[in-house]
């Protein structure tokens, strides 16, 4: 452990609460090995701040140990607002609130009980601290965050495009202008890195069939809290009632602590266990909903890069309401379209693109500075239209 202050933070229930929260929220259902934690992954980032610094330093650059620590404890930190199955969360029981900005709740509640000695951390996090590339090393397209989850996940899946060289990375990191940069040598290592991400994503994080696992958990959470709020009492852990009984919006939940601390108290266990008993229930929708996921039934999923005709939705629709027996309406939970995008590298990022340090000095863009005529296009937004429908139709 770098410092006594990080031994206690990794100590404290808002960080062990990460043991709990799988990586990869559904992807298991397609790689059964994907069942590594949160947890796992903040240590990962963490040791790779300590890595990151060590070479940075060893080139000339001043970073004192108030600022390492500050680091260190910043990315430990990055995704502790993470809740169960995070994706789903954030689209069904808090609504619009992104997983950072519970992150940074946590960190300034964490700030008040260490006694202010987080406030560095705090400042990197938000990239406000003076030192830019510090913030870059947590939050950028080129951050220690990414290079830890693409190859932790593709160790964990199996799946070996996303192995990318992390170490020869790290070593090719220089400052230019307060900002973090890959010296010229490194370019083949970058172009690897980027390819390798756009691959996870198709192959893992955007796989057709962890989206239809992730959108049938959606569609059992919407359900169960439209039926609390509705005054129907269901089984659930008192954190995941809570937030199955208020529909709170992100001033509310921002401006009492008890939501926070609620928050807190959910993982993986809270929801899965409620699915379980769910399937038992007296409200159709809800049963069927939740037999299907954990029976693996999963919604059968098109991809296209055309939107899906109205008409055929309509009937779709309307056959499954005939089928299941549920009205038109109620078939909206098992017949949908969605669209999902994928931007491997944004050139127009700012501070967060990555750039190459060349030997005349110059700073230049990876897009401009790769020979490879196919880096332009992981700059363009890929826009794919999904249809989910059961599979009996």
């Amino acid at each position: 452990m770098p410092s006594e202050l990080v031994f206690d933070l990794i100590s404290h229930p808002y960080f062990q609460r990460l043991r709990y929260i799988k990586q990869l929220g559904m992807t298991h259902l397609v790689y059964p090995g994907a069942l590594h934690t949160r947890f796992h992954h903040a240590l990962g980032a963490m040791h790779l701040m300590s890595l990151a610094i060590e070479v940075l330093r060893s080139k000339g650059h001043e970073i004192t140990r108030e600022e390492e620590e500050g680091a260190t404890i910043a990315i430990l930190l990055h995704d502790s607002g993470h809740g169960p199955f995070s994706h789903a969360l954030e689209h069904s029981l808090v609504k619009d609130i992104k997983h950072e900005d519970f992150s940074m709740l946590i960190m300034e509640h964490l700030n008040i009980k260490f006694a202010g000695r987080l406030t560095t951390a705090i400042h990197i996090f938000k990239g406000k601290y003076p030192k830019k590339f510090l913030h870059q090393l947590i939050s950028s397209q080129l951050d220690l965050d990414r290079m830890d989850y693409l190859n932790r996940d593709s160790f964990f899946t199996g799946v070996s495009e996303g192995v990318i060289s992390f170490d020869r990375i790290i070593k090719m990191f220089n400052i230019a202008d307060d900002q973090l940069v890959i010296e010229e040598k490194g370019i083949y290592s970058i172009e690897k890195f980027l390819i390798a991400r756009r691959l996870m994503y198709w192959q893992v994080y955007l796989h057709k069939t962890v989206i239809a696992g992730e959108q049938l958990l959606v569609k059992i959470l919407k359900r169960a809290k439209e039926l609390s709020i509705k005054g129907e009492t269901l089984f659930a852990t008192p954190a995941l009632q809570h937030f199955l009984e208020n529909d709170l919006s992100e001033k509310e939940f921002f401006e009492t602590e008890i939501h926070l601390i609620q928050f807190a108290r959910l993982d993986d266990q809270d929801i899965f266990t409620s699915v379980k008993v769910w399937r038992d229930h007296d409200d159709r929708i809800l049963s069927l909903l939740c037999n299907m996921l954990v029976n693996r039934n999963l919604y059968k999923i098109e991809m296209g890069n055309e939107p899906v005709e109205k008409s055929r939705v309509q009937r779709i629709c309307e056959n499954t309401a005939i089928s299941l027996e549920i009205t038109e309406s109620e078939a909206s939970y098992f017949v949908f379209t969605d669209v999902i995008m994928n931007r491997a590298y944004n050139a127009a990022a700012g501070n967060s693109t990555i750039n190459i340090l060349m030997k005349s000095n110059d700073v230049i863009d990876i897009a401009k500075a790769s020979d490879l005529s196919n880096l332009e296009s992981l700059d363009k937004t890929v826009k794919k239209h999904i249809l989910c429908y059961p599979r009996i139709i």
